[in-house]
């Protein structure tokens, strides 16, 4: 809980702050990386650096995060801080990289504050930086400790037994672990990070979804190969497509994500679009070993059958549960029983009580919570996945 004297003058400052935070973050980062290359070498995305985006999360966050103190000075976003603190632990980071963090953040603030920046400002706004940092290490250390291996020490080397060519542009890589132990479990709906050296000695980090059945001796990612349109394709993806074979190591984290399946006997909704649908395999998996005995309703959409990752298997998966229903929209070349154009749920019977999980392009995420929402889906009741950079704050 903010104090008293601090949540006054995190009040009064809130409005020149959040004005300025895109300029903090931005400045944040120039510094971050001037006294830590290694950082945006083998931590940070430098695809999401170079567009601004991990500027926008960054700024997002710690706007969201104070004025709930504000609001809701009795409780914590509790939703926010489970997202980013996953996303921290897959990537190891530790306590001893906060500090670091404040520094460079405090310099930032000062410079484009300048004399607005008192001592009182400084001291309030520092308690909010470090209620939410202590807020995410203990929460990471949670995660490290379910995991079973020390705070950071995520990484082990699993060897590639199998590629398949899912679309021209979608690729799975099958995994085991390279020293011959059992690969751990993981819940459905979870991704792993995967650390890949890249031409120029840069070990670029990238999340994946899991797309298999968690009890599986060997492990599944689907990775799509980004193309950048006006900007640079994607390094990492391209560089996996261009030279990743079987019988290549490969340095995974063990996995992480907030998006799981829920234990319950619930109706089930997934929704996802492009490559989104990782996730949803990997739980529609689950669901029909286990028999789930709900009905499961599956959305997809993408642009055509044909970048469709993993279609038959989205469908064929469907079929063998006894509740299951799949349809799937296309925006060209729709075959008969598909559906053409965008995702709309007019005609899609939502059971009561469904629990309903996304992936896909915020965009698509979007129409689809609004249409779940005016059926009557409560909010805490649509669970959602975003890769990259945290934009969509949303409240579930």
């Amino acid at each position: 809980m903010l104090s008293e004297k601090s949540a006054a003058t995190v009040r009064a400052t809130l409005p020149a702050v959040g004005a300025a935070i895109g300029d903090i973050t931005e400045l944040f980062y120039e510094k971050l990386f001037a006294a830590h290359p290694a950082l945006l070498r083998d931590l940070f995305n430098r695809g999401n650096q170079a567009a601004g985006l991990q500027k926008q999360a960054l700024a997002g966050s710690i706007a969201a995060f104070a004025t709930h103190l504000l609001e809701h000075p009795d409780t914590r976003p509790d939703v926010m801080l489970g997202r980013i603190a996953h996303k921290h632990a897959s990537l190891g980071v530790t306590r001893e990289q906060y500090p670091v963090v404040r520094l460079h953040l405090f310099e930032a603030i000062a410079e484009i504050l300048g004399e607005a920046v008192t001592p009182e400002v400084a001291e309030a706004w520092d308690e909010v930086y470090w209620l939410m940092a202590n807020a995410l290490i203990a929460i990471e250390e949670r995660l490290y400790a379910e995991q079973q291996v020390l705070a950071g020490d995520v990484w082990r080397e699993w060897t590639v037994t199998a590629r398949t060519e899912e679309t021209a542009d979608c690729t799975t890589f099958h995994l085991t672990p390279a020293d011959g132990s059992p690969a751990p479990g993981f819940k459905p709906g979870q991704y792993v990070s995967v650390q890949t050296e890249l031409p120029d000695g840069a070990r670029q980090i990238r999340q994946y979804s899991l797309s298999g059945a968690p009890g599986s001796p060997v492990r599944a990612i689907t990775v799509k190969r980004v193309h950048g349109g006006d900007g640079p394709d994607g390094e990492v993806s391209n560089h996996l497509h261009a030279h990743l074979r079987t019988g290549d190591t490969l340095r995974v984290s063990a996995p992480y994500g907030d998006l799981v399946l829920r234990d319950s006997a619930a109706p089930v909704l997934l929704a996802s679009a492009g490559i989104g649908c990782t996730p949803m395999l990997s739980m529609l998996e689950h669901l029909a070993e286990t028999g789930h005995p709900a009905p499961v309703t599956v959305l997809h959409a993408d642009r055509t059958p044909a970048d469709h990752a993993l279609r038959s298997d989205h469908r064929a998966l469907t079929h063998k549960l006894p509740g299951g229903s799949a349809r799937f929209w296309y925006e060209a070349d729709a075959e008969p029983g598909d559906e053409t154009g965008l995702i709309d749920l007019t005609s899609t019977s939502v059971a009561p009580g469904t629990q309903a999980y996304l992936c896909g392009p915020l965009p698509f995420m979007r129409a689809v919570r609004e249409q779940l929402i005016a059926k009557g889906v409560p909010a805490a009741d649509i669970h959602y996945e975003v890769f990259g950079p945290d934009l969509w704050l949303a409240a579930a």
